[in-house]
């Protein structure tokens, strides 16, 4: 449940409350919104009668929290969250773009992707250093050799990093040279890691697995925020079905729907969500009008002779042309 303090309550109110609260052997989570208060009760809090709190001083109401995600809900946190990295914000009034290859293949290749989409408007750099595939006998990254040219490519552009951590061991390794941590839709339920990712209170890029509903990326985003990291963004990339012309299907419902059921940011992958660059342009500038907070895309100079994923990769100038697509459609819904 939630426990809506009254406007101007003290802080002395606020603190007898969180009090109360631990001294239940709950866990109290203050939210501080702009007029009031809000303090969430995190556990099993059904054997708790509200009203006892109700008539405590600075108390306005209690609300239960029905959904099984707590934390991740807008009944625990009104306002939208946004998670700043490096000086960027995601789930504020602009769209952030994410854009760089699949894999960090050579030092010559990363450097010049990140060069051109930084030019074509891109905020953060994408890439692989370390690469969970369907077939052992695919490419499976670099590895640290792979963050340090990550590294070299933030110093030559400025441009923070996102790279996929796949076990707990990796994260102090991957935190090393990356701003944010990306979970990988094979890990979704990868509850160790999610519990360990929250420990470390590093930025997260938490994407849908392929074949989960929306209230399990929730789910699963909870294991997070509830070991006390609250920067997360929830990551749409297309999910299984019976289509067999697209890599997956791009869940564009999933966009309004979970801006509607959480404060999290959520970004669109369509690359990952149509597997053919073909139709990145199309499903990003859908993801953007459905209410989006940012893409995350795959570029490549060479797509051609990308060792992995090169059949959704954009070429820089059509990575371009899609930013552009894109301003136009968010200046049309209100954002920039």
């Amino acid at each position: 449940m939630v426990i809506v303090m009254q406007h101007g309550a003290s802080a002395q109110q606020i603190s007898a409350i969180v009090t109360r609260v631990e001294s239940m052997g709950y866990r109290a989570h203050l939210v501080q919104g702009e007029e009031r208060t809000i303090i969430g009760v995190i556990g099993d809090d059904r054997p708790i009668d509200r009203t006892n709190f109700e008539t405590l001083d600075g108390v306005d109401k209690t609300i239960p929290i029905l959904k099984p995600f707590k934390m991740a809900s807008r009944d625990m946190h009104p306002q939208d969250t946004q998670v700043a990295l490096d000086g960027v914000k995601i789930g504020g009034p602009q769209i952030v773009i994410m854009a760089g290859p699949c894999s960090v293949e050579t030092r010559e290749q990363i450097i010049e992707t990140a060069l051109a989409v930084k030019e074509a408007g891109a905020q953060v750099l994408r890439g692989g250093a370390f690469k969970p595939r369907s077939s052992p006998y695919s490419f499976q990254g670099l590895g640290e050799e792979g963050l340090e040219l990550l590294a070299e490519a933030r110093q030559v552009t400025g441009l923070p990093i996102v790279t996929e951590v796949m076990s707990p061991e990796q994260i102090p390794l991957v935190m090393r040279y990356a701003d944010m941590l990306q979970i990988g839709a094979r890990n979704m339920q990868n509850y160790a890691l999610l519990q360990a990712v929250g420990k470390a209170n590093h930025p997260v890029l938490l994407k849908r697995g392929m074949m989960s509903t929306i209230e399990e990326l929730l789910m699963s985003a909870e294991y997070i925020l509830s070991n006390g990291n609250s920067r997360v963004v929830l990551c749409e990339r297309g999910i299984r079905t019976f289509e067999k012309y697209t890599r997956n299907t791009t869940d564009i419902n999933a966009v309004p729907v979970i801006k509607q059921m959480s404060h999290l940011p959520v970004v669109v992958d369509p690359s990952h969500g149509t597997g053919k660059w073909e139709y990145v342009t199309a499903v990003a500038r859908a993801g953007i009008a459905a209410g989006a907070d940012g893409l995350i895309i795959e570029v490549h100079p060479h797509p051609e002779e990308a060792w992995s994923d090169g059949a959704q990769s954009l070429k820089p100038e059509k990575f371009a042309q899609m930013v552009r697509d894109v301003k136009r459609v968010a200046e049309a819904v209100g954002r920039r």
